[in-house]
């Protein structure tokens, strides 16, 4: 399957979106494109069906509406969406599925590979080197920016984010997630010798 149509039909909802972006340098684009390639690497070492998780990767937040969980409103488009292009209906089916439930990362339920790998991917993104960059340029916006301010908003992000690796769903997703954990924890120790 082609996926640049439905790239492009996400890239053009993204932006057409009024979901407020509270950092003007956050793009919920190029969020689904990071979701988007992590998607394929852990298929790639898991196997499930290619077209349910890149469909349900490129389409997961593609909604927005302020009365309504944005997953039921993203599920909905790409289910209208997936049928307007032909997509089969089983398809279909199992992708609107995992958008609706893609954001409840704390389940027990019993989920599908394909689920588990888009969750997995949505759960890495922003998670490592980009979390440092991304609380940096929150901290710049600051008029009182300093280091010290960003040193400790990337500590404080660390320390909420570390235990979040109980929600990966797979191996590979832990692997990652475990090695992105480490880097921060080494570049913390770095920051402090240099800053303190």
């Amino acid at each position: 399957m082609n996926y640049s149509e439905v790239i492009e039909f996400v890239k053009n909802k993204t932006s057409d979106s009024t979901r407020p972006e509270h950092y003007p340098f956050r793009s919920r684009f190029e969020h689904t494109m990071r979701v988007y390639r992590w998607a394929i690497r852990l298929q790639a070492k898991l196997g499930g069906n290619l077209d349910v998780i890149v469909l349900a990767a490129l389409l997961h937040d593609v909604g927005w509406d302020d009365e309504r969980p944005h997953e039921e409103v993203s599920a909905e488009m790409a289910v209208e969406y997936l049928d307007s292009i032909g997509i089969d209906p089983e398809t279909i089916t199992r992708v609107g599925e995992i958008i609706m439930i893609h954001e409840d990362k704390d389940t027990d339920k019993d989920l599908s590979l394909e689920c588990k790998i888009v969750m997995d991917a949505d759960l890495l993104d922003e998670v490592g080197a980009l979390e440092v960059l991304w609380d940096a340029m929150v901290v710049a916006q600051d008029d009182d920016a300093s280091y010290k301010k960003a040193y400790y908003r990337i500590k404080e992000y660390y320390r909420q984010n570390k235990p979040k690796i109980r929600r990966c769903k797979t191996d590979p997703a832990r692997t990652e997630y475990s090695k992105r954990m480490q880097l921060l924890e080494s570049y913390l120790y770095q920051l402090e010798r240099e800053l303190f």
